[in-house]
């Protein structure tokens, strides 16, 4: 069937093509919190669950869209508002997305939310204290920051603005990855899985 050149697809058709309902799961914390590794994990399981889901991660986007940024305020802003209009156009195509970064500024967040459709995106807090996640430092970030190598960086000597409103909170000091994962993939499937 031939569709006239000046009709565009409606979102009611994407849904229908892709199965699913759109959504942005956006995962904040600190540096080492777990939000790579939860995004990871929840992408694994919706795609063995059939879902078309694409993972957007700090350290993948900057060596691309993002790689002209640095780490300033006004760069880590910029970083965001980048990723929150990619958002927008792989929710528009139908898509699952998860996104991992730091994100440590609520008007950052608060932009990301106002580009999405209320009933399309999850802000989700990845709350672990700043003493576990220095105690995980794999990439040593937290004491090349304490010793002064690296500056600006996020809970050392810039700030995190904790979620005042986050759809959902994931303790990760306090619970394992499978119970975190676990919360995550029950408040996301009612939530993408359209009605039989």
């Amino acid at each position: 069937m031939l569709y006239p050149l000046d009709e565009t697809i409606s979102r009611d058709q994407r849904i229908t093509a892709m199965h699913q309902l759109p959504f942005v799961v956006w995962m904040t914390g600190l540096s080492g919190s777990g939000k790579s590794t939860l995004a990871t994990a929840l992408e694994k399981g919706l795609i063995e669950k059939g879902f078309k889901v694409y993972l957007l991660d700090g350290d993948t986007i900057r060596t691309g869209l993002n790689k002209d940024l640095g780490f300033s305020e006004s760069d880590r802003r910029e970083n965001i508002r980048r990723i929150g209009e990619v958002c927008k156009l792989m929710n528009n195509a139908g898509l699952i997305v998860i996104t991992s970064f730091i994100s440590p500024f609520r008007s950052e967040r608060d932009f990301v939310r106002s580009l999405i459709p209320p009933s399309d995106f999850a802000e989700v807090f990845i709350n672990a204290s700043l003493e576990s996640c220095e105690a995980r430092d794999v990439k040593g970030l937290y004491k090349k920051a304490r010793q002064g190598i690296i500056s600006e960086f996020t809970g050392i000597d810039s700030p995190y603005e904790t979620p005042l409103n986050p759809e959902i909170v994931l303790l990760t000091n306090k619970e394992s990855e499978n119970e975190s994962l676990s919360q995550l993939m029950n408040f996301l499937l009612p939530k993408i899985s359209l009605a039989l």
